[in-house]
């Protein structure tokens, strides 16, 4: 008997797989930046510059990404969004300087920028609404997989091919999945070949605009909450990403395999918390029907047990429970992922491309601020502790401006009341 996968199954596993591969071209610089710096003699600042690189063009096209997205559709943008970071991965491995180090990571930002956004429109048309919780979760769960599996991964390849040798073979893996998603993907769940009416019936319906024309005035008022939201929780991310190999191996004297071990077991912490924050977000929603409980209980409690993680390295630091201060940390701070990225969805669904890339800027503005920041710190003061510290205040933001959201007022019917509204004025005044 031939086994048959459901067509949105495989469209879910293979946004999984490329939430995987792109954390694992993000992180991987974190875990070879010992021999890195080494080679091309960088201090801390300069390496926390070469960190944020890529988020600079990564913060432009959140929006942008976001717009090209829905308006070419998820098809072709991933699949260019794909050879770029491939590329851009690649060319790390023939760097020679600050200056071709800080290109390269520069060019994978232009490659990564549009993907989150222009994926949070494929999950759109091929998740049911009752599911988005679940996707998200599951695809940033993948994410975080890729994550821990990084420190390991890079660790071994660098023994085997040298560090420029890792990044060359993750390029080439990049560069398969580009392919295979053109000739798999369908931006029209009813055009793919092996999609079922069951299927196609559990689906949410297109609107007949096809390429809506974004009102971004309204839209930005009601997405900046959101942003907000999501910038505090982009600084522990990127803090957690770009500096924790290093924090292990500078701050207990780990040679780079051990560092990578304890590195990776943090990491995993956050595929726990990816998975099960989306599914506590759907339940919640099921059961109540309540979208705003269903959001923001699961991201509050998220922001709130990531701070009281924290806590303890105040005053203890035995390598053990520290790790699992930290691990604890990332598995609450990754908690609001499954409920975050379903917001835009909850508030624009028209514009959900656009809308996940206004909320994910937070977080690419927040790739430029935190590593520039943890590695001058490190530099000034020499303490290792300080940045992760520093994040607990973000944390609390965090959860306080969570309240400021709205995922239970959709936009759209905001702005027909605004219109009926504007025409009721119109009439009085005549």
């Amino acid at each position: 008997m031939r086994l048959r996968f459901k067509a949105t199954h495989v469209v879910l596993a293979m946004l999984c797989v490329m939430y995987f591969i792109t954390y694992v071209d993000r992180v991987n610089i974190g875990t070879a930046a010992s021999e890195i710096q080494k080679e091309l003699g960088l201090s801390n600042t300069q390496l926390g510059l070469v960190f944020s690189a890529f988020a600079y063009p990564y913060l432009l096209f959140q929006v942008v990404g976001g717009w090209v997205g829905d308006r070419f559709g998820p098809r072709k943008t991933l699949f260019w969004c794909g050879l770029i970071w491939a590329l851009a991965t690649i060319a790390t491995g023939f760097v020679t300087s600050l200056l071709t180090l800080f290109i390269a990571r520069v060019a994978l930002g232009f490659g990564e920028g549009a993907t989150f956004p222009t994926a949070t429109r494929a999950m759109q048309y091929w998740t049911p609404a009752n599911r988005r919780g679940f996707a998200q979760g599951l695809t940033h769960a993948f994410a975080r997989l890729g994550n821990a599996a990084t420190p390991p991964l890079i660790a071994a390849l660098m023994a085997w091919l040298t560090w420029r040798g890792s990044f060359v073979a993750l390029g080439l893996v990049s560069l398969v999945w580009g392919v295979v998603w053109a000739l798999y993907f369908r931006n029209e769940p009813k055009d793919h070949p092996g999609i079922t009416e069951a299927e196609l019936a559990s689906l949410p319906p297109r609107p007949l605009d096809e390429r809506p024309q974004v009102p971004w005035g309204p839209l930005l008022r009601r997405m900046w909450p959101v942003t907000l939201t999501y910038f505090c929780y982009g600084w522990t991310l990127w803090l957690y990403l770009n500096w924790l190999p290093l924090f292990f191996k500078n701050n207990y004297s780990l040679d780079i395999k051990n560092s990578a071990l304890f590195a990776s077991g943090v990491f995993f912490a956050g595929v726990v918390g990816d998975s099960l924050g989306g599914i506590l977000s759907d339940r919640i929603l099921r059961n109540t029907g309540n979208v705003r409980l269903a959001r923001l209980s699961v991201t509050v409690i998220g922001f709130a047990g990531a701070f009281l993680s924290l806590l303890p390295i105040l005053f203890i630091h035995d390598i053990t429970i520290v790790a699992l201060c930290l691990s604890g940390g990332f598995f609450f701070a990754e908690l609001v992922i499954g409920p975050m990225w379903s917001v835009p969805m909850d508030i624009a669904a028209k514009y959900s491309g656009t809308a996940a890339g206004l909320m994910n800027t937070g977080s690419a503005l927040a790739a430029i601020v935190s590593p520039l920041v943890a590695g001058y710190v490190i530099d000034v003061t020499g303490n290792w502790y300080l940045p992760f510290l520093m994040s607990m205040g973000l944390l609390l933001l965090g959860g306080f401006s969570a309240f400021l959201m709205h995922p239970e007022k959709p936009f759209e019917e905001l702005a027909e009341v605004n219109s009926v509204k504007r025409g009721v004025l119109a009439q009085e005044l005549k």
